[in-house]
């Protein structure tokens, strides 16, 4: 009786062992590259937009446009280089040409966050071939160069950048053009800022590496509550062990571990908050 209860257990548990393996493998094989291209008409300096989330686009993804970005609803979590943080409405962002970036919100299967995002998009090429004719916007060279980090922006800037951000769409021509160019000078003079990536980081930006850093964060993410091993993130990857460690640390920045005990740091910090907001008369209480 002992053996064949035994043997029903081994069996349920190579089972289950084995219908993981195949969610692990489908996963990897069903996951496909989503690359964002910046498209702005020829009469437009730049590109205003808003979207839901999540969306085709709201991955870890980069471009060489500049991106003003602005989350109107919802909170959750930001990638940007090697950067973890929280983000709530009003969190307000610019992400230099070249550095991948995501904003994840933690919702349920099937949620949709209705307009969550306010984005612009711009080339700062456009600019500078503007400076010879304009030589007021090469002082925006020196902002350009820090945003090239990434920067979040705080108190009165994010309040009034976030106002301005909204009045833009609905501005057309030079209107349009000058509220841009009085957001650019609002966010190049600000002091109230805190510059996000690191300076040593530099991720390989071809399209299998932002790829397979797509698919492996998008699995740590789904799985965070469970027990991630590297093993089971190298496979989601296709790479061995010792590969995708290697891997892991150029294009995050961080090693698996302490990406991994940063981001269940971040979302655990987030949770308490929401409980205290939700009930702060049970905090402390009998």
């Amino acid at each position: 009786m002992g053996d064949a209860r035994a043997k029903k257990l081994e069996h349920s548990v190579a089972t289950a062992r084995i219908e993981n393996e195949v969610k692990i493998d489908r996963r990897a094989r069903e996951a496909r590259p989503r690359f964002e291209q910046v498209l702005t008409a020829e009469n437009e300096t730049f590109l205003w937009r808003i979207d839901d989330y999540p969306w085709a686009r709201s991955v870890w993804n980069f471009h060489p446009e500049f991106e003003i970005h602005l989350i109107r609803k919802s909170t959750g979590t930001v990638f940007i280089g090697d950067y973890i943080g929280e983000f709530s409405p009003g969190h307000l962002t610019i992400v230099g040409g070249g550095l991948p970036h995501n904003w994840v919100s933690h919702i349920g299967i099937g949620e949709v966050v209705q307009s969550r995002d306010l984005v612009v998009q711009f080339d700062p090429e456009k600019l500078r071939a503007a400076s010879i004719c304009l030589p007021e916007i090469a002082a925006l060279e020196t902002f350009f160069e820090r945003a090239r980090r990434g920067i979040l922006f705080f108190g009165d800037t994010a309040r009034i950048g976030a106002d301005a951000l909204e009045a833009m769409g609905h501005a057309r021509g030079l209107d349009r053009l000058n509220r841009f160019l009085q957001l650019l000078e609002l966010l190049a003079n600000s002091n109230t800022y805190s510059v996000l990536s690191s300076p040593g980081f530099s991720p390989d930006l071809n399209s299998s590496a932002v790829d397979i850093m797509q698919r492996c964060s998008s699995y740590i993410c789904d799985h965070l509550g469970s027990d991630l091993s590297l093993p089971e993130v190298a496979r989601v990857a296709g790479m061995t062990e010792s590969t995708f460690s290697r891997f892991f640390q150029k294009n995050s920045g961080r090693s698996f571990t302490d990406y991994l005990t940063e981001l269940r740091r971040r979302c655990q910090a987030f949770a308490t908050r929401w409980v205290i907001s939700i009930c702060p008369t049970s905090i402390g209480t009998s």
